[in-house]
């Protein structure tokens, strides 16, 4: 049933975001679970957290002891744990941002899920998405979902600045006028 995944994603969330706080490594929620955490619709995909590439040792650490299982995919941008069959990716280089101080200054603490962590900006969440799409990967589903469902949290002009190098993120903008959802 997809209420039991989606239960799942979170029982696992609370769980690796208590071992990643306990380990001192800062982490923001990201990517669907942040979007939902905002006012966005649930995800049953998998779990994300940005952290900085020097915490990535201590997070893989921390999360093995943990009883989680730890891999290091090729792409060179994140390391995943699993958690059962639950999947969480630590992004450490997501697309088109940094995760430094600065990342962490525009998220937010909120209560998710009955726990406060640090929740990525709108903003970021919609860029990351943005800014990984190419040609090979052009979904413009999830990326439309989140900009309505977050679009009074976003700064349209800011993002469209932000991604303004892509020509996938340019089209979606076009889709997004004309939807009328970048309109005040």
């Amino acid at each position: 049933m997809p209420g039991d995944r989606f239960d799942a994603l979170l029982a696992t969330m609370k769980k690796v975001a208590g071992v990643l706080r306990d380990a001192g490594v800062p982490f923001l929620l990201a990517g669907g679970l942040a979007s939902w955490a905002r006012g966005g619709p649930p995800t049953e995909h998998d779990i994300d957290f940005a952290i900085a590439a020097d915490d990535v040792e201590r997070a893989l650490d921390a999360l093995s002891e943990a009883g989680l299982r730890t891999e290091r995919p090729p792409e060179g941008w994140l390391v995943k744990a699993w958690d059962g069959d639950v999947l969480v990716d630590l992004v450490f280089h997501p697309s088109g941002l940094h995760i430094d101080d600065e990342a962490f200054e525009r998220a937010d603490e909120l209560q998710v899920n009955a726990v406060r962590m640090k929740v990525m900006c709108a903003d970021d969440i919609l860029l990351t998405k943005l800014l990984s799409l190419t040609e090979h990967h052009l979904d413009y589903e999830s990326v439309l979902e989140v900009s309505r469902a977050l679009r009074e949290q976003i700064d349209f002009d800011r993002v469209r600045e932000r991604t303004k190098e892509s020509p996938y993120a340019a089209a979606f903008f076009t889709l997004l006028d004309e939807l009328g959802v970048t309109v005040p």
